[in-house]
């Protein structure tokens, strides 16, 4: 339950401010609240420039540092299921948005408020219509309107990842693949052509599958295509005449758009496809000085990211990015959304030492 006028208190321990964020209703479109309680926050600390554009909120310092660090989550949620207000039971805070991503917020909050001279620049991004169709994400509208706000020379999203480092991530990719027949009576079946029937053909090249598994900067990321959903027939007794298979991939991020796309074209080649969705990957960046300084940090460990996130924005911006976060990204999304209290307190703690270090 949202307050008439929630205050976020940035002197409070980063659990209480996280339970104070998720507190705030901030469903995809109606992030005004917690976007105004954020601005309010912020804007009183001398150190920081703060720029608002929209439900989209930007901190930054401007200290000459010889590095410029992004740091970013988005403000907003998927719709409530019962389950407000957070709760702490023992070790872990419960409610929606914990897990994603309060708890990255509020790490992102006080390191804002409580770093006034970090050894690199640092631009805080928080930003709306993450949860909901790419028109409208904050973070995408910005590189665009605002590049400048952006630009960086290494970016962190704190997308939750168990308290560690999952670099870059993949791209996806959606389709639909059609077949076509003709329709006829069913009692006469042989007078026409089952398009369903025609689809076998399409599930067996999916069955034959092979996924390629390449390594980029010694991470090894796994592709994956797959039917991700079926759909024909007009009624019981007609044969029908269209048959689409939805399919998915999943694709590196060494390949770019055109790549992949080319890639499923020749997959399917004899049948009809139509590209519905089609997002970029991202490169990790692991080579670079920066990447390697916080990776350093935060125990010198990194995974692969196999899901599509919002580095990839930073990506087409030639900006390498890694998603570090509390909480364990299974419980995105559902009923029982949590967040482990250690998980808050190790992001916030990493961090601040990579940003403090001489």
């Amino acid at each position: 339950m949202s307050t008439l006028d929630p205050i976020l208190d940035l002197s409070a321990d980063v659990v209480t401010l996280t339970e104070q964020l998720v507190n705030i209703e901030s469903v995809s479109h109606h992030e005004q609240e917690i976007a105004d309680a954020v601005e309010a926050a912020l804007r009183p600390l001398p150190h920081l420039d703060v720029v608002r554009r929209g439900n989209t909120v930007v901190a930054r310092t401007d200290l000459g540092r010889a590095e410029r660090v992004v740091i970013a989550g988005h403000l907003d949620t998927v719709p409530l299921n019962d389950n407000l207000p957070a709760r702490r039971e023992g070790d872990v805070l419960h409610g929606l948005g914990t897990c994603d991503m309060k708890g990255g917020d509020a790490v992102m909050l006080r390191l804002a408020a409580t770093l006034p001279a970090p050894n690199r620049d640092l631009t805080f991004i928080f930003y709306e219509a993450e949860e909901v169709d790419s028109t409208y994400n904050g973070l995408r509208l910005l590189t665009e309107s605002d590049p400048d706000l952006v630009a960086a020379d290494f970016a962190i999203l704190m997308e939750p990842s168990n308290a560690g480092v999952e670099a870059g991530c993949q791209g996806t990719l959606r389709a639909e693949v059609r077949t076509t027949g003709e329709r006829a009576h069913s009692a006469r079946s042989w007078k026409g052509v089952n398009a369903i029937h025609g689809a076998g053909e399409v599930l067996d090249r999916l069955r034959g599958y092979q996924a390629r598994t390449p390594e980029i900067d010694g991470l090894t990321y796994h592709e994956g295509l797959n039917a991700v959903g079926i759909r024909g027939g007009v009624a019981g007794n007609v044969v029908p005449d269209e048959c689409v298979v939805e399919v998915n991939f999943r694709f590196a991020p060494d390949r770019s758009c055109e790549q992949a796309e080319a890639f499923v074209r020749e997959f399917f080649d004899g049948f009809e496809l139509t590209i519905t969705d089609l997002a970029p990957g991202a490169m990790p960046g692991l080579h670079l000085p920066a990447a390697r300084a916080f990776l350093a940090a935060v125990g010198g460990q990194a995974a692969p990211k196999f899901g599509w996130t919002d580095v990839a924005q930073f990506s087409t911006l030639g900006i390498p990015a890694v998603n570090y976060g509390p909480g364990d990204p299974m419980f995105a999304h559902k009923q029982d959304e949590q967040v482990p209290v250690a998980d808050i307190v190790r992001c916030e703690q990493q961090l601040r030492l990579w940003l403090e270090e001489s």
